[in-house]
């Protein structure tokens, strides 16, 4: 595996108990520091890592900070809040010289077989294929990035928000929760749609509620998942937005809210 895949730049180094150290790979950096999407997934990382038993994600919800220079050594720090028989609580703090970078509190649960529901259908879109392949991420990592649009594009000069697409993190590593909240984070502001071109962004605060069985993310492997976003409200320099991951074959694998700021 090379420097630069996306297994190596979510590497953790086990430094004391609930202390881990990340390295910022340069390749993952945004328009703006380090992708959020890479430091939701590094800030998740460390808690699975620490934490025993069979829990899985069920949510994590992430408060950026200060900006994560590409280059630097985060620091993350990871704590046990509470737990019951089948949910347990957790944070990480993500710092760099002690200066504080993040903050995620996350919820590990047990999953169980029980009966549900589903009120939304995923939306129909052509083959990525037969898509042609753009980049929209700015910065290094979103040379990292497949994306083939279906709606919503370009980003500028649009009646609506609601976006649509295919994508895919092209190191080839299989999808997992870290590599959906890494995705999560991985949409254009919903400010750059009413605008008439780009204007400058940064997420404020994250979520990402995991929804995939196990058997879904097996099926997916490496392949594209189709991204659908869309914007509630953009006013006072702030911007609420929503994302939906689907699978190929139809399955919801994660859905986040973030908090936009924009000018």
């Amino acid at each position: 595996m090379t420097l630069g895949d996306l297994d190596n730049a979510l590497r953790l180094h086990h430094s004391a108990p609930r202390l881990w150290t990340a390295h910022a790979d340069q390749k993952y950096e945004s328009a703006n520091g380090m992708f959020g999407g890479w430091t939701t997934a590094v800030a998740l990382r460390a808690i699975c890592d620490d934490a025993d038993g069979d829990a899985t994600p069920s949510a994590i919800t992430i408060n950026f900070v200060n900006k994560i220079e590409p280059g630097s050594d985060v620091v993350i720090q990871t704590r046990r809040v509470g737990e019951g028989r089948s949910v347990s609580y957790w944070q990480s703090e993500l710092t760099v010289d002690n200066l504080p970078m993040a903050v995620a509190s996350v919820v590990l649960t047990k999953r169980r077989e029980t009966d549900g529901h589903i009120e939304i259908t995923m939306p129909e879109g052509p083959e990525p294929s037969t898509l042609e392949l753009l980049q929209l991420a700015p910065g290094p990592c979103g040379q990292q990035m497949s994306d083939r649009p279906i709606v919503g594009y370009p980003l500028h000069n649009q009646d609506s928000t609601y976006s649509a697409g295919w994508v895919r993190e092209m190191s080839g590593r299989t999808i997992d929760h870290l590599q959906l909240a890494f995705l999560a984070d991985h949409r254009a502001p919903r400010s750059f749609f009413w605008s008439h071109g780009p204007r400058p962004s940064a997420t404020l605060s994250l979520s990402v509620y995991f929804h995939a069985t196990e058997d879904e993310l097996a099926s997916v492997g490496d392949d594209e998942v189709l991204s659908e976003a869309f914007g509630t409200r953009g006013v006072q320099s702030t911007s609420e937005e929503h994302l939906r991951l689907w699978s190929r074959h139809g399955a919801l694998l994660a859905t986040s809210v973030q908090i936009g700021w924009y000018r």
